[in-house]
């Protein structure tokens, strides 16, 4: 029996649960709205289809025809034991998502971070085998020309410093042997800079100047970008290097609360603790 044409009608939960609350997300589209509930069911944990059958109400028929239409476009996935997973596309739209909420959250911090350490100070994420500028102090932007030093959208190729060791440090396996390709680091590298949590080196963004770069995790404590601070060597090495270390670590927590409270992501936990020496 389909039960999704009633919107004030639980959906009932497999095992010695009880019904659940109505849902909150109702279309009133027959098609879309069983779509919905398989991805509610999914989105909880990974599920057979005699699961999906069983916890949506709907026949089997049915649920196999929509799933199967979810997973060609994206939506739905399987996993090594072959139950349907939340898709790709999902996850990829999540992430711009947050990258967007990332870039409107950091004005503040990265203001702040400028203000204490004197460095540049921006947020950068990988796309593809690219580095890219997402945002970035305005104080400290402009060289002595009055151009902007990296403007918001500059790219360059993630092969080589450490925003690019910070932005593939933590992924997946797979991901972390394709970036490798053409690298100038190896895994070992990327395993020093798990083992620190900050990398150092040549800005490739600005040339001839040193960069400090940490990671931004996201709620779900994945790296969604790095956040770095770059200027001339002579200016970086001035710094204690606990205390850039620190001040640095302390401005990605700051903007993961700032995440937070605009109900982005989840707060994540950074601070000098993850920090060691220089």
């Amino acid at each position: 029996m389909e039960i999704v044409s009633d919107p004030t009608r639980p959906v009932q939960a497999a095992g010695p649960a009880t019904a659940a609350a109505p849902r909150e997300w109702i279309s009133g589209i027959g098609v879309l709205d069983k779509a919905s509930v398989l991805l509610e069911i999914v989105e909880r944990a990974p599920a057979p289809l005699s699961e999906l059958v069983t916890r949506s109400g709907l026949s089997r028929p049915t649920v196999h025809r929509i799933a199967v239409a979810l997973e060609r476009l994206g939506l739905l996935a399987r996993d090594f034991r072959g139950r349907f997973v939340l898709g790709p596309r999902l996850g990829s739209m999540s992430v711009e998502a947050r990258y967007d909420r990332l870039a409107q959250a950091s004005g503040p911090v990265l203001a702040d971070l400028h203000a204490r350490t004197g460095l540049d100070a921006r947020i950068l994420r990988r796309r593809g085998r690219t580095q890219i500028c997402v945002a970035t102090c305005a104080e400290g932007a402009l060289g002595p020309d009055g151009a902007e030093r990296v403007p918001v959208g500059m790219s360059r190729p993630a092969s080589a410093g450490p925003v690019a060791l910070v932005l593939l440090a933590w992924q997946e396996p797979e991901e972390i042997h394709q970036g490798l390709r053409g690298a100038r680091f190896t895994a070992a590298h990327l395993a020093q800079v798990r083992r620190r949590g900050w990398a150092r080196g040549s800005d490739v963004m600005q040339p001839g100047d040193t960069a400090f770069a940490v990671p931004v995790r996201g709620g779900d404590d994945r790296v969604v970008a790095a956040l770095s601070v770059s200027g001339p060597t002579g200016r970086m090495d001035a710094l204690p290097g606990r205390w850039l270390g620190a001040t640095v670590f302390d401005a990605a927590a700051a903007l993961a609360d700032a995440l937070h409270r605009a109900h982005a992501i989840p707060s994540a936990t950074a601070g000098p603790a993850a920090m060691g020496a220089r």
